[in-house]
């Protein structure tokens, strides 16, 4: 018996083959349109941005006199349990990240609190769109990202007051924790630095929980 072999495939024609593309997409080309569908009401291309705005600007330059090494105190006035805590051992590093395109300042703090080894690391930025500051940290004492974000800026401020909220873990004691707390967090720019930090509980006047203070410049 002879075995008949099935016939070759094929080779579907240029024509074909766009004939199949439309039944399998419904669509007359890959890059093309479909001509009985609408655009989307109020889609237009979008402008670029001017380049002033989201370049570094006046107020990024305000944060200059923070940059670089710093011997400075830490006063906490929460963790002592009454009594305020003073580490006189801490180095503050501070300088531009170039890879943000120097949009942004780190600041890397080591040092001691409480007696034990402490760590915080801090992004702050100016937001040329929202025109405010914005601050965010990490340290060894909290569990959760502290941040914060500043009211529209005018002028030419040499102090600068940015709010913000976090979930307490119990800093403020057992029956706080869980509840959202208020907080503000206020640099004075100048010669010599300070960073307050400032809690407001639910049914308190706010009150100053921690105080760095710049001393003098490290090399």
């Amino acid at each position: 018996m002879t075995r008949r072999w099935p016939a070759s495939p094929r080779r579907l024609t240029l024509p074909a083959t766009a004939t199949l593309l439309v039944a399998l997409t419904g669509a007359a080309g890959v890059a093309a349109a479909a001509p009985d569908r609408p655009a989307l009401a109020g889609a237009t291309a979008a402008a670029p941005a001017p380049a002033g705005d989201l370049d570094p600007g006046p107020y990024h330059r305000l944060l200059d006199p923070l940059v670089g090494t710093w011997k400075a105190v830490k006063t906490n006035y929460v963790l002592g349990g009454g009594r305020p805590v003073v580490s006189r051992d801490i180095v503050v590093r501070t300088r531009w990240m170039r890879r943000t395109g120097g949009r942004f300042l780190e600041e890397r703090t080591d040092g001691t609190l409480g007696g034990d080894r402490y760590h915080r690391t801090g992004v702050l930025g100016f937001s040329t769109i929202d025109r405010r500051y914005e601050w965010t940290t990490f340290d060894s004492v909290t569990p959760t990202a502290m941040t914060y974000r500043g009211a529209p800026v005018t002028g030419t401020p040499s102090v600068l007051s940015i709010p913000g909220e976090f979930t307490d873990p119990g800093i403020l004691g057992p029956g706080y924790r869980g509840r959202t707390i208020p907080m503000r967090t206020v640099i004075t720019l100048g010669r010599t630095p300070t960073f307050d930090l400032y809690f407001t509980p639910p049914g308190q006047a706010e009150r100053l929980v921690d105080r760095v203070v710049y001393t003098r410049r490290i090399g």
